[in-house]
């Protein structure tokens, strides 16, 4: 089998609550739920099921649209785990937004030019800043 679906068994396998978890795995630019996982968020997302290997399926969506599906799943009955192969880590959907809004800002700040910053420009920031955090207290 893949890594993928062998990484997904073991999940699965280790989880008390598997029933009612689903795995969401980041894979480049992509995420995928796996087999029984896939089967319920295809139901769920209106998503395609294709096949990862004969007799086991996946489904879907580009990384571009995480915000509108974890939307949809957020109100579902299932608890989602994200996946990342990438940092070896598996984390709850609350954690991995956080983790990635806080990342979006480094790199934000990372690219301000200080030299050419006007106070207005400053000023404009640390409100965007002190406003894209408050949901992260």
């Amino acid at each position: 089998m893949s890594k993928l679906y062998d990484n997904y068994l073991f999940l699965k396998a280790n989880d008390s609550q598997a029933n009612h978890t689903l795995y969401l795995f980041k894979s480049g630019l992509f995420f995928i739920f796996l087999d029984n996982d896939a089967i319920i968020a295809s139901k769920l997302l209106g998503l395609r099921l294709t096949y990862l290997t004969e007799g086991v399926v996946k489904c879907g969506f580009p990384s571009n649209s995480f915000e509108k599906y974890s939307t949809i799943l957020k109100r579902s009955s299932y608890h989602l785990k994200i996946v990342d192969s990438v940092k070896n880590r598996t984390c709850s959907l609350d954690t991995y937004t956080i983790d990635e809004s806080i990342k979006s800002l480094l790199q934000e700040i990372a690219t301000i030019d200080t030299n050419t910053l006007s106070v207005k420009e400053a000023y404009d920031f640390i409100e965007r800043l002190k406003s894209s955090t408050k949901f992260m207290i």
